[in-house]
């Protein structure tokens, strides 16, 4: 056994949260310790990106000019065949097509490829990274977390002690139960996925032909992300009961499907499966939406998918990853400089990461909801003004922070009704008549759009101007406000002059 001392963090997992976060604390001069369990460049789903990630994050991470660089495929927005227009209709993440900026796309990557790229400039930016590295267990010092036992890549077990422990290696984790409480999943929002590549997919018609397109069917719903001008991801997104239907021949059961969704099956008239390399196995995954009851406690803090995960309908998975990393690294940045209390820091973080995590879910539930299609299984089971199940109320208490005392729903009722003008709006924004054909849907008029947008476009807003430029009152009674450069947290002004 092996024992090693002064690191002030170390993160556990390499991918775009734990990259993100380490990156972040490391340009702050802190020592920091990066362990992947995995060499890297390696398989992993989740290609579609927002903006927030693209403009925001990766920009105060330093990536911009690579980015730009790689080739990944621009998205100006969404494509979807979902509610009751049988057509497919299109949202871009500009407010409106004329005053369209570089700010407001994003781009679809192959992520063996992305989260190389920023695990690399985590290296270059002073964290120490550890491939094939993989993680057994947190150590102890009374009721506090102070490192972590890991393998290495020759199997030799090794302490590592350190201020604080970051968990981000993602729904796997094998150390997220060691932060206390419960992991809860979610009864609405229970799906399994089945997916593969394709070469020699249709596209959409420019300027939206970088689009992910989401397409509702009988048995679920289809993403299809073009990855390149000839690879594209395919997957069919259902019940927990249709892996019946993967457990003998997965290609099969992939075709069968596709075959019964008749937009992605044009798509896919001329296309062929790729059958070799990372892309050639035909995979199954359960997109199980979960959150944890706690995400911190003295010395370990839970960021990314090792805290929670939603639903992937709106490509939120790389944000909310990203996305933890920033807010956990400014209250590490801030504990770790002494100036504002450790307590005070991270209940900052888990307070915001789990008030975005609710604003999706709110986002999701209402985007499920409006889609018609009384004759389906699927989309019975996703009528919440329907099916108002104790499941859902004991979720909905936790996602909106019952567990950390902010506010809970007292009842499932009470959630629907506070949202149903909310879930109304969005779907006459989506079966409004458009005046020209094409035009974008007005998407991100609704609140429960601008609601899971406003955070990204902040962390845009920070990234390009250098600055805190409006968030100065705190989003809880007693909170902190982000710096003016972004990477940590402080006082209010009222309560600096108090």
């Amino acid at each position: 056994m092996s024992t090693e001392n002064d690191y002030d963090v170390v993160v556990v997992g390499g991918g775009p949260c734990g990259s993100t976060v380490s990156t972040l604390v490391a340009m702050q001069g802190h020592r920091v310790l990066l362990l992947e369990k995995e060499q890297f460049p390696r398989y992993q789903i989740g290609e579609s990106l927002l903006p927030a990630t693209v403009h925001g994050i990766c920009s105060l991470l330093g990536v911009t000019e690579e980015l730009e660089q790689a080739g990944f495929v621009v998205k100006r927005g969404g494509a979807f065949r979902w509610g009751r227009n049988p057509e497919p209709w299109t949202f871009s993440f500009s407010v409106s097509s004329k005053f369209a900026t570089e700010g407001s796309t994003a781009y679809q990557v192959e992520r063996s490829k992305f989260d190389q790229i920023l695990l690399e400039n985590a290296r270059r930016k002073g964290v120490d990274v550890r491939e094939q590295a993989s993680v057994v267990d947190v150590l102890e010092d009374g009721d506090r977390v102070n490192g972590v036992l890991y393998a290495d890549e020759d199997g030799v077990r090794r302490e590592i002690r350190a201020r604080y422990v970051v968990d981000a290696s993602g729904n796997k984790s094998r150390i997220h139960g060691r932060v206390g409480g419960k992991r809860h999943y979610s009864e609405f929002f229970r799906n399994i996925a089945l997916f593969g590549y394709f070469t020699g997919g249709k596209r959409l018609p420019a300027p939206n032909a970088g689009n992910i397109l989401a397409a509702a069917f009988e048995s679920g719903w289809f993403w299809y992300i073009p990855l390149s001008d000839e690879l594209t991801s395919v997957g069919a997104v259902l019940m927990p009961e249709a892996l019946e239907r993967a457990k003998g021949d997965r290609e099969k059961a992939l075709l069968d499907l596709i075959e019964e969704c008749p937009l992605i099956a044009s798509f896919l008239a001329d296309a062929k499966r790729v059958t070799e390399g990372q892309y050639g196995e035909i995979r199954v995954r359960k997109d199980y939406s979960y959150i944890q009851e706690k995400f911190w406690r003295p010395g370990l803090v839970l960021a990314g998918d090792a805290a929670c995960f939603i639903d992937p309908v709106f490509s939120s998975g790389v944000h909310l990853a990203t996305y933890s990393g920033l807010l956990a690294a400014r209250s590490l940045n801030t504990a770790l400089r002494g100036e504002v209390g450790e307590t005070i820091c991270f209940e900052e973080f888990e307070s915001r990461y789990r008030g975005e995590y609710a604003r999706f879910h709110d986002f999701l539930v209402g985007f499920y909801d409006m889609h018609q299609d009384e004759d389906s299984y699927f989309w019975k089971a996703k009528k919440v003004t329907n099916n108002v199940a104790s499941d859902l109320e004991a979720f909905v208490e936790l996602v909106a922070g019952g567990a950390s005392h902010e506010h809970a729903l007292v009842d499932p009722k009470s959630y629907v009704d506070s949202r149903a003008a909310a879930f109304r709006e969005l779907t006459e924004a989506v079966e409004q008549p458009v005046k020209v054909a094409g035009e974008d849907r007005d998407l991100l008029q609704t609140s429960l759009a601008k609601a899971v947008s406003k955070e990204g476009a902040r962390i845009q807003v920070q990234a390009v101007v250098g600055a805190n430029a409006d968030e100065t009152v705190p989003v809880r009674d007693g909170g902190l406000v982000p710096s003016p450069d972004g990477l940590h947290w402080s006082l209010p002004a009222q309560r600096l002059a108090s």
